[in-house]
């Protein structure tokens, strides 16, 4: 009776989940933020992790010490979500376990579905743009099997891999031209914080008819540099891509 109901169960997840408004690879801060923010708007939202774990970095906090710093400018959205943190020197400080913690219960709450140990590997690409992932189990990427995936349709997704950018460089490689500069994936610069918070929410975009990134992912592919152990670009940068998407539902 416990493998039925936990097999079931799961299947009737995954069933409802393969056609929805919006797929998200990537749960990371931005990820998150960005399903929650989604999925209460009556969106169906579906989020696909390629590893056991969500939260992305943020867990390790800077160097494992379990502490994060945000700007004044996201101090709303810790509030929102009601994580706890202290100010000091004009910076606001956040335990990042409890942070991963607040930002997936709420982004389950809204209704998001979040999905671990899925990888997204190849996307549907459609006259209108990008209409859905190509999903398969992370173990059967890791151990180099042949196995065939499955597709999910969407009207819109979202690459919140982070550094890698998977998504975006799958599209890459598929169409040839991204909405960057040089049409390609510029690449992650060197660490630079201060400069680097501002950027990754002007970066937050469509990149390609119907995708867009968001989070590191962002900054990667229209290369700036990366920003460390801060995270309130990255929690402005989740609701943002939100807030463009929601525009157009």
């Amino acid at each position: 009776m416990i493998s039925r109901l936990i097999v079931k169960n799961a299947v009737d997840d995954f069933l409802a989940s393969l056609e929805v408004d919006v797929a998200i690879a990537g749960s990371g801060p931005s990820g998150l933020v960005a399903a929650k923010y989604i999925a209460e708007n009556n969106a169906s939202v579906a989020l696909f992790e390629r590893k056991l774990s969500v939260g992305g970095g943020m867990w390790g906090g800077g160097m494992m010490f379990p502490k994060i710093v945000v700007q004044e400018d996201a101090i709303s959205i810790l509030e929102e979500f009601r994580i706890d943190y202290t100010e000091e020197e004009g910076m606001f400080v956040a335990n990042s376990i409890e942070s991963v913690a607040k930002l997936t219960a709420k982004a389950i709450d809204s209704g998001a579905k979040i999905f671990n140990c899925i990888s997204v590997e190849d996307v549907i690409i459609r006259e209108s743009g990008i209409s859905g992932f190509v999903v398969n189990w992370s173990s059967v990427e890791l151990a180099g099997l042949h196995v065939d995936p499955l597709a999910v349709r969407s009207r819109f997704c979202v690459d919140a891999t982070g550094h890698p950018a998977e998504v975006c460089h799958i599209v890459q490689r598929k169409v040839g031209k991204l909405q960057t500069t040089s049409g390609e994936i510029e690449g992650e610069g060197s660490m630079w914080a201060e400069k680097s918070e501002s950027l990754v929410v002007d970066n937050t975009r469509e990149i390609y008819p119907n995708l867009y990134v968001t989070g590191m992912a962002a900054n990667a592919v229209f290369g700036s540099p990366r920003m460390g152990p801060i995270f309130g670009g990255m929690l402005l940068s989740g609701k943002k891509v939100a807030e463009l998407i929601i525009d157009r539902l």
